[in-house]
């Protein structure tokens, strides 16, 4: 066991190469919607103020990790929650435990990278907003500010502070002070709040937008009228077919007949994603194991030297 590479917080984020982390969460989704991959449903355990989660995965040519994570209300902040935990990385040949990573950092930032997958693969050019100002928000806003610096983002919360505080890591990010009014200019609207009921309306959102909401691990974020409206992404099948803390709280019950397009299709061809100008999309994410296990993956080989090759531009 002394061989177990062990990183904090710090060193976990500082090693999360942002375009190694994309294209390893594209290849984690793909293998998903192929059915490549192995990742039970998450399972959890119930306290007063939170949960503990429990998500295992394996994706051919990333590894096998495990991730646990607490998800709890922030008594101090209303509406924003936090994720702590960590990422036990394996040797996928012969089970050897390689890394004990924090999973703050991963569940953030490759949470993140599925959300702009989803805004690449499904958004028409225009303004982009991010709504929250919690971690999510940030690691949104951050890796953004990596992958597309030269494109502005306006943040949108609350808490107009924390707000400003969040549009600074970006270039040319912007904090405004009312949620609807930036919605209602958007083309892209990153969801990232701890909500517990919808933050987002239906009638706010212009023909043709697409939001990517990954917050609601305790409640929905979306409204019923968006998710009647628009057409419906994921990360995996049971997004719409099991319960919470797996399943989302915005697709339970949809009528069997409903289309929900995993965006691992989407990514390798496999199934259309927008089909017209006007056409509402949303991508609704839970967070899947297979994620954790791309980002344990880019996190381990950049902090061994394992990546031999130079990064991606």
């Amino acid at each position: 066991m002394n061989d177990i590479l062990v990183l904090d917080g710090a060193a976990t984020a500082a090693a999360l190469a942002p375009h190694r982390l994309m294209s390893a969460v594209a290849d984690a989704l793909v293998a998903v919607a192929r059915d490549d991959a192995s990742a039970p449903p998450r399972i959890a355990a119930f306290a007063p103020r939170g949960l503990l989660g429990a998500m295992p995965g394996y994706v051919p040519g990333l590894g096998l990790a495990a991730k646990l994570v607490s998800v709890f209300t922030d008594p101090d902040h209303p509406g924003r929650s936090t994720h702590r935990g960590i990422v036990a990385l394996f040797d996928s040949e012969d089970g050897r435990p390689l890394a004990v990573l924090d999973a703050e950092p991963i569940t953030a930032w490759r949470t993140a990278a599925a959300a702009t997958h989803s805004a690449l693969a499904l958004a028409r050019p225009g303004p982009a907003v991010v709504v929250g100002t919690g971690a999510q928000a940030r690691a949104q806003v951050s890796l953004l500010a990596s992958l597309r610096p030269a494109e502005p983002v306006t943040v949108a919360g609350r808490d107009h502070a924390a707000a400003r505080a969040t549009a600074a890591l970006h270039p040319w990010g912007r904090a405004v002070d009312g949620i609807e009014a930036a919605v209602r200019a958007a083309t892209t609207v990153y969801c990232c709040t701890g909500a517990t009921r919808p933050v987002l309306r239906r009638h706010w959102l212009a023909p043709g937008t697409h939001v990517s909401s990954v917050g609601g691990s305790h409640g929905p974020e979306l409204d019923p009228e968006t998710v009647r409206d628009a057409a419906l992404f994921t990360e995996w099948p049971g997004a719409a077919t099991t319960p919470p803390p797996s399943g989302a709280h915005e697709l339970q019950g949809l009528p069997a007949d409903r289309a929900v397009t995993l965006l691992g299709s989407v990514l390798s061809g496999d199934a259309p994603g927008r089909r017209s100008p006007d056409e509402l999309t949303v991508f609704k994410s839970t967070g899947h194991a297979a994620l954790d296990v791309a980002a344990a993956y880019v996190v381990h080989r950049t902090a061994t030297g394992g990546f031999t090759e130079d990064p991606l531009p």
